[in-house]
């Protein structure tokens, strides 16, 4: 639903940044701003700032920035209509209801379209479970022993064996096949014309964390390949920042996150009172679902398979687990494959068991290595000890390493001044483990001509927003024509007219763009570094080649368009005696 700027703007003002940040990030004051750890991305330096005066946040790892709408829309995975009714109800501001007509459905954002199909595909899913043609779906179901009570909490559901059922009611319900196809739900080919992705399969619709639809994961019925099969990524469904069951486990009020592979498990362990098991998405763990589980949880216990495959997983999550400053515990299910299973057969008291005795993942690693070693052989345990002491060098903290050195010694009967000197050898050998590289900034890109030309008028911007006394001494070569990128003119007209009073509000003008991307890239106008010269007059050569640089390319920009716009005529005439003007004229930063 579309909000008027006034009342946008109210809700903006009645949300202080700092109050609502500090509600989902530690953030500690230093200086004129707030520092923590960006929630969007792992990092053990505090690189996410907050500013109050600017009422923006700004992640110089990452490139995360914008407004306190962007931060709730990027955290809680919101619209930006919905970011402006969930601030709108902390802040205690009335908003009209959303009365939605035919025509505004049409005019609502692809998002909210994608959400809404994939929701209507879920109750389809649902309803055809408990049809005539749904018996057997719900005959697997039953066979693994759930509940009603449980596959109505997950709604789950069934796809025909027929081919295109659910195109048929997606499009009586007025959905055009182009997002029915957009949302994963169908495929085109010359062959068979419109056809539905999933067919005979038990369906488990794939929710975020406010429980709406994103995707679904299917499960054939037979012998047909794949076993399970995914909705495809898109604008709503990233696989890498979702995680299968958080939307219950977020709110389990238990001192950990399970962690498991399969959709099956996260079910039967919910069923079981396990209210905290998550899965990723049919892909392996990554960065992404650690950051995710790291604003609900300190500690993630892996509930893997038992088998070869499930420890490489293991393993391989561990490193990711302990990137993100997340403490890994890995769960013994042997001789049992899988959670479902081990509690299946040894009840939920016996699971409980099990994660309370769930192995430190540092322990579990050595375990895992010490199979390759024969510690019979001096030779190869002496070799096994070396291993240890590499890894122990992982830990950069000397405290941390010393306990675990401690911890290893007593547990392998090693000396604990021969381990460690084992750990100095290797470490004057290779130096210990470097922390890992902080992602580059999203604003950095290849160098290409288009690039160039963005560039160029985002550093412009950025100028005069930390320079606002310039505007009036390059106003009379610069307009707002001259930004030819769209967001950037949008951002210029804002800014030029708060300037003109001698004012400056950089959230008011993220709050211009209703896209997250969008306000993500306008606030990097705000918070892009400028290259720190030494002298004046290098900063005035460098102030004056942006602004001839943005100028050139707007006379260049309108010089093409002169064969189809007589309109450009003018702006090519005023830009080259500009250019003229410009190229002759020094602008004083003082």
């Amino acid at each position: 639903m579309y909000y008027p700027d006034e009342l946008v703007e109210e809700v903006r003002m009645k949300n202080d940044i700092v109050d609502v940040v500090s509600g989902y990030v530690k953030i500690q004051k230093k200086g004129s701003s707030y520092f923590g750890l960006c929630p969007f991305h792992n990092e053990k330096s505090p690189s996410f700032s907050v500013s109050p005066s600017r009422q923006m946040y700004y992640c110089f790892g990452c490139g995360a920035g914008g407004n306190v709408f962007t931060f709730v829309m990027e955290y809680e995975n919101y619209s930006f209509p919905e970011a402006i009714k969930h601030l709108a109800q902390k802040a205690g501001v009335s908003l009209p209801e959303a009365e939605y007509t035919e025509e505004m459905k049409k005019k609502e954002s692809k998002r909210s379209r994608l959400l809404e199909v994939n929701k209507e595909a879920a109750k389809y899913f649902f309803y055809q479970l408990r049809s005539d043609k749904g018996k057997d779906g719900y005959g697997y179901l039953r066979k693994r022993q759930l509940s009603d009570e449980t596959i109505k909490k997950f709604g789950l559901g069934f796809a025909n064996v027929s081919s295109d059922d659910l195109v048929k009611y997606l499009k009586s319900k007025g959905y055009e096949d182009k997002l029915i196809q957009e949302a994963g739900l169908a495929s085109f080919d010359e062959k068979y014309g419109m056809h539905d992705k999933f067919w005979n399969r038990v369906m488990f619709p794939i929710q975020d964390i406010n429980h709406r639809v994103i995707g679904f994961g299917g499960r054939v019925m037979g012998d047909a390949k794949p076993k399970y099969l995914n909705s495809p990524e898109t604008m709503v469904f990233d696989k890498s920042r979702n995680l299968y069951g958080l939307n219950y486990a977020r709110t389990s009020r238990k001192n950990n996150i399970i962690l498991c592979e399969g959709y099956m498990d996260v079910i039967a362990m919910h069923q079981a009172g396990f209210t905290q098991a998550v899965a990723s998405l049919g892909t392996a763990f990554t960065e992404g679902q650690a950051s995710l589980l790291k604003r609900y949880t300190e500690e993630v216990i892996l509930a893997y398979d038992s088998d070869g495959a499930g420890t490489t997983a293991a393993l391989r999550a561990i490193g990711i687990l302990k990137e993100a400053g997340l403490t890994g515990k890995v769960l013994n299910l042997e001789p049992y494959k899988d959670p479902d299973e081990f509690i299946k057969n040894k009840g939920t008291e016996a699971f409980e068991e099990r994660i309370k005795a769930a192995e430190n993942s540092f322990f579990f690693e050595i375990r895992m290595l010490q199979r390759d070693y024969d510690l019979n052989d001096p030779e190869s345990k002496t070799k096994f000890y070396r291993e240890i002491a590499k890894k122990l060098c992982g830990f950069s903290e000397e405290v941390e390493r010393d306990n675990y050195i401690q911890a290893v010694a007593d547990k392998y009967a090693i000396g604990v001044q021969n381990l460690k000197k084992l750990v100095l050898s290797y470490a004057a050998q290779t130096g210990f483990a470097k922390p890992a590289e902080r992602p580059k900034s999203g604003i950095q890109k290849k160098n290409t001509p288009e690039e160039s030309r963005k560039k160029s008028q985002r550093l412009l911007l950025t100028w005069l927003v930390e320079e606002p006394p310039l505007y009036h001494k390059i106003k009379k070569y610069i307009s707002t024509d001259d930004f030819t990128e769209d967001l950037y003119k949008k951002v210029a007209e804002r800014l030029f007219a708060d300037l003109e009073q001698n004012t400056m509000n950089p959230a008011a003008i993220i709050s211009l763009f209703s896209d997250e991307e969008e306000q993500r890239e306008a606030a990097s106008v705000f918070n892009t570094k400028l290259n720190e010269l030494t002298t004046r007059g290098e900063q005035e050569k460098a102030f004056h080649d942006i602004v001839l640089a943005v100028k050139r390319n707007s006379y260049e920009y309108f010089s093409q368009q002169l064969g189809s716009d007589v309109s450009a005529l003018n702006q090519v005439i005023a830009g080259k005696k500009a250019l003229e003007e410009l190229s002759k004229t020094h602008i004083s930063l003082d």
